[in-house]
């Protein structure tokens, strides 16, 4: 692996990140490990370091719901590897992150030596998921045709998704991300357009279908 590598550790338990840190110190060539304990921080880690080598996500921490989360960091940085960190490893999950475009899939209840190989396999440039478990196909057509429709979008398309999902109007967002209001407009209607909806309200609600918690916390 090359020298160097950079981690960023998003996870609202102090003690579960300072496992994964633990486990990474156990890797060669660790350059540095930035963390997080809210998404708000990890879009601003993320956002701010081109040079991130992975981001190790929970999926469930404060400013950000289930596989909502994933989607926005695809959009804000969409080259680096993103490793879905959760308790909640069922099937269904595993399966919709690795598609919604997640590097690998880390169980809570993995051991430290299947983290770290996890770690290098992503770092590898593999997809890592558990390997004892049938990830089966998606049952639901509807969360099927949503995840299609979101792939089609482009980085910036997903990223202005993540940001109508936190409440943003179109001004807010064009000052986030150094734009005219203009061309926000244009990247909605491009949006709306390829979720098959007519209103920001409606592509909200279904990025919410894919974006809420997963099914097993219920």
């Amino acid at each position: 692996m090359p020298a160097g590598h950079k981690f960023v550790i998003a996870d609202d338990h102090p003690l579960f990140r300072g496992a994964l840190k633990q486990a990474i110190a156990g890797l060669a060539d660790v350059s540095s490990v930035l963390e997080a304990g809210d998404f708000e921080s990890v879009k601003a880690i993320v956002a701010a370091n081109e040079d991130i080598d992975i981001v190790l996500l929970d999926l469930s921490m404060p400013g950000a719901s289930g596989l909502s989360g994933l989607i926005s960091l695809r959009g804000i940085h969409a080259t680096v590897p993103v490793v879905i960190v959760s308790a909640h490893d069922d099937p269904e999950t595993i399966r919709r992150a690795l598609e919604l475009g997640a590097s690998g899939f880390i169980s809570k209840s993995a051991s430290m030596d299947d983290i770290r190989k996890a770690i290098e396999a992503v770092l590898s440039g593999e997809i890592s998921a558990p390997g004892d478990i049938d990830l089966g196909v998606e049952r639901d057509p509807e969360i099927s045709d949503l995840i299609k429709r979101l792939q089609s979008l482009t980085p910036q398309q997903t990223r202005v998704l993540g940001m109508l999902a936190e409440g943003l109007l179109n001004k807010q967002i064009a000052y986030e991300l150094g734009v005219s209001e203009a061309t926000i407009k244009a990247h909605v209607s491009a949006i709306l357009q390829k979720l098959g909806v007519d209103s920001r309200t409606q592509a909200v609600i279904l990025l919410s279908k894919i974006g809420g918690e997963p099914r097993s916390a219920a």
